[in-house]
């Protein structure tokens, strides 16, 4: 008798656990990782010690990140009967028939109105430009994913927006060369997304999604050759010729750091098969993560270095 009460209180506490770990799992918390372009503004901008600055500028990342997992909630919803035919996103939550009806909706109603209130809250146009973020990524979702070319730039065109979030609630005017590096490192990442799509599904890219039937594998390398070019000379332009960087091009200095990032990032797309989660990869390669944790402290010295000082001498007054 106790043993049967046991097991059925096993099973009461076993089943609300499991639908909180499926409803995180399908809110991808690894990608939030993606919106901390949107505090580029506030770096790039030398705004990054301006206290009400700061505030406001990770409120909208927070936004970004629920609306973002909204977003996931639905495309998976949309893509169930494909993802059944992916070897990985076969055991998503909602292709493995985990999650019901009620269970997305909810999530997407309530991860909607916490990424509506942070944006609120961050002030601005912020809320404007999160609405036009899911926006287009519903569009997406429903349409352009499968219109070849059209969804890659899709993709670019979230984290430009992002990054427009980022400037409109830091106060920040959009720099053109944040833009533009901003498009053609989003481009990289996701037409090696789609090369890796290509070679995992091989003869049933088709079956998932028949985008993936107008991507050949040249046509992918070359592209990715182009926008990893794109990438760095870009960066390289922006290092000397954008305005408010510190004198004597000393932000030249973080472009071995750069080259170096893009050059590992295609060694793990070609060599080990990987780009298909490029914050799964980031995450996991330990010389990628060195060198852009190397970039952001050498950048950071370069771009704050005398504001930390004059701020290390009034404290130590």
């Amino acid at each position: 008798m106790s043993r049967g009460i046991e097991k059925r209180l096993s099973l009461t506490v076993a089943a609300p656990i499991a639908l909180l770990r499926d409803l995180l799992v399908t809110a991808r918390p690894r990608q939030w990782i993606k919106n901390a372009v949107v505090l580029a503004p506030l770096v790039f901008g030398r705004r990054l010690l301006d206290a009400g600055a700061l505030i406001d500028g990770v409120l909208a990342m927070f936004a970004f990140c629920a609306a973002g997992s909204a977003v996931y909630f639905f495309n998976d919803w949309c893509d169930a009967a494909a993802d059944q035919e992916h070897p990985l996103k076969r055991h998503r939550p909602i292709a493995a028939g985990r999650l019901q009806a009620r269970h997305v909706w909810l999530a997407i109603v309530a991860l909607g109105g916490v990424a509506v209130w942070f944006a609120w809250l961050a002030g601005g146009k912020t809320l404007f430009v999160v609405l036009a973020y899911c926006g287009l990524m519903l569009f997406y979702t429903v349409r352009l994913k499968h219109v070849a070319l059209l969804d890659v730039f899709t993709i670019a065109g979230g984290f430009v927006l992002r990054v427009w979030g980022g400037a409109t609630a830091v106060e920040v005017p959009l720099s053109p060369w944040l833009y533009l590096c901003t498009v053609l490192l989003a481009l990289f990442l996701a037409v090696a997304k789609r090369r890796h799509e290509v070679l995992l599904l091989e003869d049933l890219a088709a079956n998932h999604r028949r985008t993936l039937s107008d991507y050949p594998v040249p046509l992918l390398d070359a592209l990715l050759q182009v926008t990893a070019t794109a990438t760095i000379m870009a960066y390289s332009l922006y290092t000397f010729s954008a305005p408010n960087l510190p004198d004597g091009h000393r932000m030249m200095l973080t472009i071995p750091f750069v080259l170096y990032g893009i050059f590992r990032y295609l060694y793990l797309v070609y060599r080990r098969d990987l780009g298909g989660m490029p914050e799964q990869v980031l995450l996991d390669d330990r010389a990628l993560l060195a060198v852009i944790m190397a970039w952001g402290l050498l950048m950071m010295a370069l771009l704050y270095g005398t504001d930390l000082l004059q701020v290390g001498a009034m404290i130590l007054r």
